[in-house]
């Protein structure tokens, strides 16, 4: 469980760093970023918000892009960003950006060459927190988020373990990647073909088999209208009906003339993080 640091930065009070470890969910070496905000220099333990990145994303890209530092720093809350799939030159990868590294999908993959490293649901569920909790002033109290593929990743964690996280929010998810063209390249891969096994990942269908009472965690996913993906790749009404059918707590909030892009998601960030802190300190 040992990390080594890769960089640290003085922001807003706090301080932004890179870490490296080996991992064994993903069986090679990660890296992740987290910003500890001015509280945690003061003894206080404080609660940490998960962001999945997206396709072809880093650690790096929410970090330095969507302006979250900021309102972190104000309220208390400590923001960790794993990177979005296992790296390393024995790491299986594919020519194409929606697929490989880059584009772990927040999954545990169980066909090969993936299903050696492609572990990024145990990594992002158990191992990376027990080693953020272990190593850095932080309590367990934890809520997660996440952009397009970490969208997908953060709707299926926590609908998966409704009772680890505080709360939830996504930006442009993918919410049925099980009919999708990219969610349905991934899963065939990392999954195979028998399609009953990819529901185990498709948000739509895990909201849809959760009520009020098994799911009490409120969901808060913002879609741009103009974003060119959201036809063919996104289907947030699919989302909207199985809340629906479940009765559980989502608001899907469509902002008119807004894209796929980090400008979506800097505009709409601070209201996201804020929300978090509504139910990360309640």
């Amino acid at each position: 469980m040992s990390i080594t640091q890769v960089s640290s930065n003085a922001c807003f009070g706090g301080l932004h760093k890179q870490y490296s470890h080996h991992s064994s969910a993903t069986n090679c070496q990660m890296r992740f970023a987290i910003y500890l905000p001015p509280q945690a220099s003061k003894g206080q333990k404080i609660p940490v918000l998960y962001w999945l990145s997206g396709l072809t994303c880093t650690d790096e890209n929410f970090m330095q892009k969507a302006g979250a530092l900021r309102v972190a720093a104000e309220l208390g809350i400590a923001i960790v960003a794993p990177d979005t799939s296992p790296r390393g030159d024995d790491v299986a990868d594919v020519d194409a950006y929606d697929l490989g590294k880059g584009a772990g999908f927040y999954l545990n993959a169980t066909q090969m060459p993936w299903a050696k490293h492609y572990r990024m649901y145990d990594y992002v569920v158990n191992e990376l927190p027990q080693l953020i909790e272990k190593n850095f002033p932080v309590s367990s109290r934890k809520a997660i988020s996440g952009h397009s593929m970490g969208g997908h990743g953060a709707l299926t964690i926590a609908l998966k373990n409704p009772a680890a996280y505080d709360s939830v929010s996504a930006f442009s998810p993918i919410c049925k990647p099980s009919n999708c063209p990219w969610g349905q390249k991934a899963f065939s891969l990392y999954l195979g073909d028998e399609q009953h096994t990819w529901q185990e990942y498709d948000a739509s269908y895990l909201l849809s088999q959760h009520d009020t009472h098994s799911f009490t965690r409120p969901i808060m996913v913002d879609q741009g209208t103009d974003d060119t993906f959201l036809t063919e790749q996104l289907h947030p009404q699919a989302l909207t009906d199985a809340a629906s059918k479940s009765g559980v707590n989502l608001s899907l909030r469509m902002q008119e003339g807004y894209d796929h892009s980090y400008y979506f998601i800097a505009s709409f960030i601070e209201e996201h993080v804020r929300f978090h802190a509504n139910h990360l300190f309640n």
